[in-house]
């Protein structure tokens, strides 16, 4: 048996919804997505950290309890399939086995409740809060999976496995997963984009696009187990009681092209111009 480490996002790669939206709502927050954009052009988090900040400093935040976590996570809508995406997980292929973590930038009370009965708690990396023993008021923020700090859960959990480098896999879909997934690639892994968010697509080996979850077992089927047969591949799709019903493939270039402001180069004449040379009088006379 090959083992690998696979390693997932959560919010948009697993789930519809946004955490940090879902819980606005649930608050009565207004404006999360410009406050977000507005951390980001500060640069004052971590890609993905912005609503852990936001909980741990914004007034309208602040008064987000556990509980108010928990509930959140009850209304966050999953991808459809994202059980039997696990189930394929767990059963592995073709001698492959997989051991599946969650690592997300998003609270670990959220994700946990998101996806209770789905995958243990334990295999769950979120964004984990100290709170005040009578309040339960948010104090601090014990670890923050944004960012770099994915890679070093990523990196703890490869030392837990002992699994190669080249045997780690990761998926996500945003900003996020930049670090991680460039750390990933440059030690030989595999990464596999699921939005069409160009600072990302351009960084992973694949970039699967599709509202069902069980999607990524495309790349996995192929670029891991090394199907090649189509016709099994919709085989294996079928017996998990799933249809393809469009399978494209399109290499994209992304280009800008602008004026440059300089100025073309003259055309070169095609007349050929004779030169006459007069010899020295010495010359001549000889």
């Amino acid at each position: 048996m090959k083992d690998y480490l696979l390693a997932s996002d959560f919010d948009q790669t697993l789930s519809i919804d946004d955490s940090g939206c879902v819980l606005s709502k649930l608050m009565g927050a207004h404006n999360f997505e410009e406050k977000v954009k507005g951390l980001s052009r500060l640069n004052l988090v971590q890609q993905g950290g912005e609503l852990a900040y936001l909980l741990l400093h914004d007034p309208e935040y602040r008064r987000a309890r556990r509980d108010d976590l928990i509930e959140a996570g009850r209304r966050v809508r999953l991808k459809p399939d994202v059980r039997k995406l696990f189930e394929f997980i767990n059963n592995g292929v073709d001698g492959c086995r997989f051991h599946l973590n969650v690592i997300s930038s998003a609270p670990e009370e959220i994700v946990q409740t998101a996806l209770e009965g789905l995958l243990p708690k334990s295999r769950i990396y979120g964004t984990r809060f100290q709170y005040h023993p009578e309040t339960g008021e948010i104090q601090s923020i014990l670890r923050a999976p944004a960012g770099y700090g994915k890679v070093a859960v990523l990196d703890e959990l490869q030392h837990k496995l002992n699994i190669a480098p080249e045997r780690i896999i990761y998926m996500g879909d945003g900003s996020s997963d930049i670090h991680v997934m460039l750390h990933v690639q440059r030690r030989d892994g595999y990464t596999i984009a699921v939005s069409e968010a160009k600072n990302v697509t351009q960084i992973a080996r694949r970039n699967i696009l599709s509202e069902n979850a069980f999607s990524v077992a495309l790349p996995i089927l192929q670029d891991i187990a090394g199907w090649s047969d189509a016709a099994r591949i919709r085989g294996f799709f079928e017996n998990y009681g799933l249809q393809i019903q469009e399978w494209g493939r399109v290499r994209t270039d992304f280009l800008t092209v602008q004026d440059s402001g300089t100025q073309l180069l003259p055309a070169i004449s095609e007349t050929t111009s004779t030169t006459t040379t007069t010899a020295p009088k010495e010359m001549v006379n000889a």
